[in-house]
């Protein structure tokens, strides 16, 4: 083992590596309009030798093409490039199930021939998720690939139950395996917001032919979300959410957007310390359409159920509410 990867685990298993939780500022994103990565976009010295790895050795797809574009000096001298470098050559990948990668090579490239060094700015790296990473090394070394040590597995801390290793291209640019199928140590802690994971959309589009619920399923579903509601333990809520609720559900409120069981938890408490002994239930026969849902409900005590009144819309992904839209009437 490198010293490198023996610091690693010490640091590890003394509990001071901390990867920090991003939090998600979902108004920051609506204002921005962004749903995610598309690409990743990295430059190759040889075109056909760099689809040829990703196409014949990992197995991508090379889909669309660009160029050669010629460049004026205008572009050059904005994007920071040589003013000897000739025209460029753009090839998009589907990387499987994640982002694209954008090949860029240019011709008579005046550019550095230098790869930035692990320390230096600039630097960077792919990571391919893998499912088995001790078969996806065994065929990858059979294909010529170099790997720069064997796969390490994280110990403890926030990336524990993860395992990863570095590789070189046949350019010398650097990527890595990684792999968690029993994902990663700060999931055990039920963050807000999870990691985005290729094996967890694998895993969803596999499922989703299988797990595509009927009408009776999602009424089914629906009427436990009032229970979810209605239940003061909080154990027994916890419970009843894992059946209904998505990890990553998004519950859309006029004031307000709650992510993820947690934060849907916490208002529901709140909403008991608030009004006790109130109870909701619904006004009339639960509508389903294809995977949308619409329940209308009313709040209240014995003596008025209907203090307050609204509707919820929900949609269903891979047997689950991923969505929840609340929709509150005015008072009356």
């Amino acid at each position: 083992m490198s010293d490198f990867k023996k610091q690693i685990k010490a640091t590890a298993v003394a509990g001071a590596l901390l990867v920090s939780a991003s939090v998600s500022n979902v108004g920051a994103q609506q204002k921005a309009g962004i749903l995610g990565v598309d690409h990743v976009g990295i430059n190759v010295p040889d075109m056909n030798q760099a689809v040829h790895f990703f196409t014949g050795v990992l197995g991508f797809s090379a889909v669309t093409t660009l160029g050669p574009i010629p460049l004026d000096d205008t572009w050059k001298k904005n994007n920071h490039m040589q003013s000897g470098t000739g025209a460029v050559t753009i090839k998009m990948v589907r990387a499987g199930t994640g982002a694209n990668i954008e090949l860029f090579e240019y011709k008579n490239n005046k550019g550095s021939q230098q790869f930035p060094g692990g320390d230096d700015i600039g630097a960077s790296h792919i990571a391919f998720y893998t499912n088995d990473i001790k078969q996806s090394v065994t065929f990858l070394k059979s294909k010529g690939v170099q790997f720069l040590d064997e796969p390490f597995l994280m110990p403890s801390g926030d990336t524990e139950g993860e395992t990863w290793v570095y590789f070189l291209t046949p350019w010398g640019a650097k990527m890595e395996l990684v792999s968690y199928p029993n994902g990663k140590g700060y999931e055990k802690n039920k963050p807000t917001t999870i990691l985005w994971s290729p094996k967890d959309v694998a895993s969803s589009t596999s499922e989703t032919s299988s797990k595509t619920l009927s009408e009776e399923e999602i009424r089914s579903l629906v009427e436990t979300h009032l229970a979810i509601w209605n239940e003061n333990d909080l154990k027994k809520r916890e419970a009843l959410m894992e059946k209904v609720y998505a990890e990553a559900i998004e519950m859309v409120d006029s004031h307000f957007i709650a992510n993820g069981h947690k934060e849907i938890n916490d208002f529901v408490e709140d909403l008991h310390k608030k009004t006790p002994g109130s109870k909701f239930s619904h006004i009339k026969a639960i509508d389903v359409n294809h995977n949308i849902a619409r329940l209308f409900w009313q709040n209240g005590i014995p003596g008025k159920p209907d203090a307050v009144t609204g509707m919820d819309l929900f949609v269903f992904e891979n047997g689950k509410a991923v969505k929840l839209y609340v929709f509150v009437d005015s008072k009356k």
